[in-house]
């Protein structure tokens, strides 16, 4: 009887602990925007969280910029580079350094130097060279995707801290479809969980590299993508298996079928989700973190959307137009668009 008790209170002890520690989803229904830069002539599509105190971004009109949030302190800047008009789509960072690489022709990539000013790492030109997202594996190790030339992605990658980087060869790459490119609206085409990298292309595939990089495959998904304004703007993984993917067409933003993906097998497979429910279009997507995967925000020029269940439904939060977030923590992020960065308060 004795030992019985024994095991009866280990028992109840157990499933005690489970409940207690039981994740549950929270459900926003608010956001509080503040503004904390504000310029007419900037479209900025690019921001990237140095740290839990810094945040930087990088536009059009030659500007880029990084603030201060303890202070709440901005230093803005003009890039000046043969008198070339550069607008930048693609910014990342290292524990050391800031990156932000140009749309276009040519596509010029400037790196932090130890003066503190941006000095050229790489340069390229081709009349149809146009780079749309960067990211880092780690302090010596990162990656820029760009549109199709002759017959494959435009993959750029870095083995030494962002000091010099080459371009994968058409042979080490999957080859491309016709035209096929990325959507550069929020500088959210790669998703880096580890070494593992996934990269949406506007022809609603998702490239894969296990191994940071050195070796590709390709998935297909479900998602719309039969016109030039059709395919993914963004993805996210939560980790190894967990993704979410967006996009539809921005020129009809309220089309909400065959626009939401998921995957639970690391990009293999993908389902369709919400379907013909909003949102519709939307530039970027995040999970929010340390909230297992549950938890996504959408946001694009018509507003920000909410999920608590990993995708399958949405709640819209805001009418404020943003082309891409970054998180700060679980209910803190910031969010850039049509001239401002604002600080988004999830209640």
């Amino acid at each position: 009887m004795k030992q019985l008790l024994i095991i009866l209170v280990i028992f109840i002890g157990f499933f005690s602990c489970g409940r207690k520690n039981e994740f549950k989803p929270r459900d926003f229904n608010t956001i509080e925007v503040e503004t904390i830069l504000e310029d007419s002539i900037l479209s900025i599509r690019a921001i990237t969280m140095l740290d839990s105190n810094s945040l930087a971004f990088a536009a059009n009109h030659n500007t880029y910029g990084l603030y201060n949030i303890k202070s709440d302190k901005w230093l803005v800047s003009e890039h000046q580079y043969d008198s070339l008009p550069l607008e930048f789509r693609s910014v990342a960072h290292t524990k050391s350094d800031f990156y932000m690489l140009t749309v276009g022709n040519p596509a010029l990539l400037f790196k932090t130097t130890d003066s503190g000013t941006m000095g050229l790492v790489y340069e390229e030109h081709h009349p149809n060279v146009f780079y749309d997202a960067m990211d880092f594996w780690n302090d010596q190790e990162g990656i820029a995707i760009g549109d199709s030339i002759d017959g494959c992605l435009s993959v750029i990658v870095t083995r030494n801290g962002g000091q010099t980087w080459a371009k994968l060869s058409c042979n080490d790459l999957p080859k491309a479809e016709a035209n096929e490119g990325a959507f550069a609206a929020s500088n959210t085409n790669i998703a880096i969980v580890g070494d593992k990298t996934w990269v949406a292309t506007t022809a609603g595939r998702v490239y894969y590299s296990p191994d940071k990089g050195h070796t590709w495959e390709v998935f297909e998904t479900p998602i719309t993508k039969e016109k030039e304004t059709e395919g993914i703007y963004s993805i996210a993984f939560y980790d190894e298996l967990n993704g979410f993917a967006i996009g539809g067409d921005y020129t009809k933003p309220e089309g909400n079928s065959a626009n939401k993906i998921r995957t639970h097998d690391g990009g293999k497979t993908w389902e369709l989700v919400a379907q013909n429910q909003n949102p519709g279009y939307r530039s970027c997507v995040q999970y929010m973190p340390n909230r297992e995967g549950a938890e996504l925000i959408a946001v694009g020029f018509k507003g920000v959307d909410y999920s608590n269940d990993s995708g399958s439904t949405w709640k819209h939060l805001s009418e404020e137009g943003f082309y891409t977030i970054r998180f700060l923590n679980d209910s803190v992020a910031y969010a850039a668009g049509k001239g401002r960065i604002s600080k988004l308060t999830f209640k």
